[in-house]
């Protein structure tokens, strides 16, 4: 199950860096593609905006 970003995002890009398989592209918000996406978590450890990236 991948995760997604949520209109909680502040657009800070710390997600995007940390995705080990590069599913997050920028966007408003950022978007995460659930084809890529391997649901590792990292996107939610790494994001600053409470609520923004949730799993799906």
């Amino acid at each position: 199950m991948a995760y997604k970003i949520t209109d909680f995002c502040i657009a800070c890009g710390a997600c995007e860096v940390e995705c080990p398989v590069s599913a997050i592209t920028y966007g408003n918000p950022y978007v995460i593609d659930p084809d890529i996406c391997i649901d590792c978590g990292a996107c939610a450890v790494a994001c600053t905006a409470d609520g923004a990236i949730e799993a799906s």
